[in-house]
């Protein structure tokens, strides 16, 4: 950032942060950015590739030539791996914050306010990161897309036209442990066999209603290999475009899991560890992302919504968002094979700085 000539700092969340003024000292800015963290066993350019294509744009801007400052933002804990809690960084940035997430703990019990202190932050200065809404004047991200649309179509680049609506459960189900040679299966309550049928059902009820749900962890207890499971815990990651959709799958679930819960004499839990509804992306800064896509020679950019979360989900909350997608090979994410060619992060970061430009054109009128 600083060799793009910005002036840099790291605010009170973590985010690391750098501005370029504009016509005038002091302006509002346009905000360019995505996250620096990642998932384990994760790719190379979910977040970064974002953060290092707004760090070269901001290269390509003669300083004190547009309608408002230029900042970039790396965010911090977008992905929530450690703490279970997604988007925290932007949710600093957005004035959102829970001061309840202080107590999250990671694996090995270490709080999220005790990580915070050994990184060297203060947690009692955390809303200095707060932004506040004359501040900015949008946000702007690139993201590798993390799906198939556009290398379907063999295209490069694509505006977002929203981000899915995202809600996250830690499931349980509860039987009654038990002897695997000396129980009778009219006797069992198998709560692993129960969860797994569950599992099929959230597959079944999903593609049937054009939502996204994935269970993504499933562990059984006590976990011996001639032990009837007493207990399964697992997960729930639901999607949809609309919330609606989302939520109405939900209730199928619950449904689908409580007749479960009698035939098999097991008993369900869910508890929400996340949430964050579905956003739609501003129609003028969208404008400006489609603009800078037919710069490039694309004259119809596709557009279509975001199956995966981003920041912008949170900094909706505070500034318009808009964002640009590339496509990524084989729609591969979140896995050492991620992968884009130099031609499309070229294309990428034309469209990008023409964005920039058009919004400031947009801006100015």
């Amino acid at each position: 950032m600083e060799e793009a000539g910005l002036s840099t700092w790291q605010d009170a969340a973590g985010n690391q942060c750098g501005r370029m003024e504009g016509r005038e000292p002091d302006l509002p800015a346009l905000l360019l950015g995505s996250h620096i963290d990642t998932v384990p066993d994760a790719g190379r350019y979910d977040g970064m590739l974002g953060v290092l294509l707004a760090i070269q744009v901001a290269t390509r801007i003669e300083p004190g030539t547009l309608p408002f400052a230029l900042e970039v933002v790396a965010f911090s804990d977008e992905e929530g791996t450690r703490f279970g809690t997604a988007l925290l960084g932007s949710r600093a940035l957005a004035g959102t914050w829970d001061d309840e997430w202080w107590n999250l703990t990671d694996k090995d019990g270490i709080t999220l306010s005790e990580a915070f202190t050994d990184f060297g932050l203060d947690p009692a200065r955390l809303p200095g990161a707060f932004r506040r809404p004359e501040q900015l004047v949008g946000y702007l991200e690139a993201h590798i897309e993390q799906g198939t649309i556009l290398e379907d179509a063999d295209r490069r680049l694509a505006a977002v036209t929203s981000i899915a609506g995202a809600r996250r459960f830690s499931l349980v189900m509860t039987g009654k442990a038990g002897h695997a040679g000396g129980t009778r299966y009219d006797r069992r309550r198998d709560a692993l066999v129960g969860a797994s049928e569950l599992v099929i059902e959230i597959e079944r009820l999903s593609k049937k209603h054009g939502v996204i749900g994935t269970v993504g962890q499933m562990q059984a207890f006590p976990g011996g290999v001639n032990v009837i499971p007493g207990r399964a815990e697992f997960s729930l990651d639901l999607r949809a475009e609309f919330d609606e959709d989302r939520d109405s799958v939900l209730a199928l679930i619950d449904e689908a899991a409580a007749e479960i819960g009698r035939r098999r004499g097991l008993h369900f839990e869910r508890d929400e560890i996340y949430r964050a509804d579905a956003v739609r992306c501003d129609l003028d800064l969208r404008a400006a992302v489609e603009a800078g896509i037919r710069s490039t020679g694309d004259d119809s950019p596709m557009a279509f919504w975001s199956r995966a979360g981003h920041d912008g989900v949170a900094v909706v909350a505070v500034t318009p968002f808009a964002m640009l997608f590339l496509r990524c090979l084989g729609g591969i994410s979140h896995h050492p094979d991620e992968a884009v060619t130099v031609d499309d992060i070229a294309a990428a970061l034309d469209a990008f700085e023409a964005t920039v430009h058009a919004y400031a054109a947009s801006y100015s009128a």
